[in-house]
């Protein structure tokens, strides 16, 4: 697996899974709430990996490139 996300795009996926998370196992509670921190687990795990299977799919990939052809 080859890191596909930038550290903005890490940082807002990590940022929402822990609203998601928060929300869900500390607001709703139930069968939902544990539903909704399941959704928030997906973006805490590509967001703590770097990669993003979807952005394989469609060909997308947000690191800063370097000038010098890094």
């Amino acid at each position: 697996m080859k890191v596909n996300e930038g550290i903005l795009d890490r940082a807002i996926r990590m940022m929402v899974a822990a609203v998601l998370i928060g929300v869900g196992l500390g607001v709703v509670g139930g069968i939902g709430g544990i539903v909704i921190a399941a959704i928030g687990a997906i973006p805490a795990l590509t967001g703590l990996s770097g990669f993003c299977p979807l952005y394989v799919l469609f060909g997308i990939d947000t690191r800063r490139r370097s000038s010098r052809g890094g």
